[in-house]
């Protein structure tokens, strides 16, 4: 016996989340002319997962075409392509949905304003992220983990340390992402040191550091010409925190050394990653060859680069 409509939803709805996580466009269209054909296009849920597959692809346009097919445009949907513009960084058009969606009175909920607040910090649209913080406090939303984060993290982006230390103080709870949020806007704005006060607060706490925490440290170290300490938390990524370094912490590291006139330190780690590297990690060393004049240094990187090498 075939399965119903009904009961095959269910199933696309999974191969759609798969799409969407592994980015897989091929599949995606072909699951979609297969939602086509068994006749549940129309379903919202299914929609609501086709918008997110699209936007996961990037494929912003046919996001927003079966969006515009949708009759109800509930809220959940609303939220999926809010947050699919505001990953995409195109917050601009992320905040433009969110004011069609007030303007068609739909409900938000708490999982509608931390794309909303990315966007503000995105932007640095500092008097829409205080409307949008009213907006928690009226409503009791909050003291939700993930808009407290986003409070964070909006108020930290846009240079209001006095309002984002406040609202993190007053966290019931934090996380990974809570400390990483403020730590991040600390560092966007040069201040190396508090980052620093932050990360040793967190490891005090007993918060385990994650590879994001340590991309914004080290990052830090780099821009605060901290070398010492950012050696010394490298070097305790694996013993201490169980993390092993990543292409964007090599990075980092190649960064601060070559900042530092330590440019042929900068080479030797950048030609022991593992990994494949990428044009960042390269752009990185050649600024420091350019500042600091190393010219065979830096015909080597090019002929590496841009050679085959």
């Amino acid at each position: 016996m075939r399965p119903t409509k009904i009961a095959t939803i269910p199933i696309y709805a999974r191969l759609l989340e798969d799409c969407a996580s592994n980015k897989n466009l091929i599949t995606l269209i072909q699951v979609h002319a297969q939602v086509i054909s068994n006749g549940i296009h129309y379903h919202d849920f299914i929609r609501s997962k086709l918008v997110s597959a699209y936007a996961s692809c990037a494929q912003m346009h046919q996001a927003t075409l079966l969006f515009s097919f949708t009759n109800r445009e509930p809220t959940f949907l609303f939220n999926t392509i809010i947050r699919a513009y505001a990953s995409l960084k195109l917050f601009s058009d992320a905040l433009a949905f969110f004011r069609r969606m007030l303007d068609a009175r739909k409900p938000t909920d708490r999982r509608t304003l931390p794309s909303v607040l990315k966007c503000c910090a995105g932007l640095s649209a500092l008097r829409l992220g205080r409307q949008v913080h009213g907006f928690l406090l009226v409503n009791g939303l909050v003291s939700d983990l993930a808009n407290s984060n986003a409070l964070v993290s909006m108020y930290a982006r846009c240079g209001d340390f006095c309002v984002a230390r406040k609202v993190f103080e007053v966290m019931p709870m934090r996380n990974e992402v809570s400390w990483s949020a403020i730590m991040t806007g600390y560092g966007m704005h040069g201040k190396a040191s508090e980052v620093l006060v932050f990360f040793e607060r967190m490891v005090g706490e007993g918060v385990k550091a994650d590879a994001v925490c340590l991309t914004v440290v080290l990052s830090a170290c780099s821009h605060g010409g901290m070398v010492e300490k950012g050696i010394e938390y490298f070097e305790m990524m694996e013993r201490r925190f169980g993390i092993r370094p990543r292409l964007e912490h090599y990075t980092c590291m190649v960064d601060m050394l070559g900042r530092a006139g330590k440019v042929e330190e900068a080479e030797e780690m950048a030609l022991k990653i593992e990994e494949e590297t990428d044009e960042a990690l390269w752009k990185a060393l050649l600024g420091a060859c350019r500042i600091h004049g190393k010219i065979e240094i830096a015909e080597r990187v090019a002929q590496r680069v841009y050679g085959g090498g």
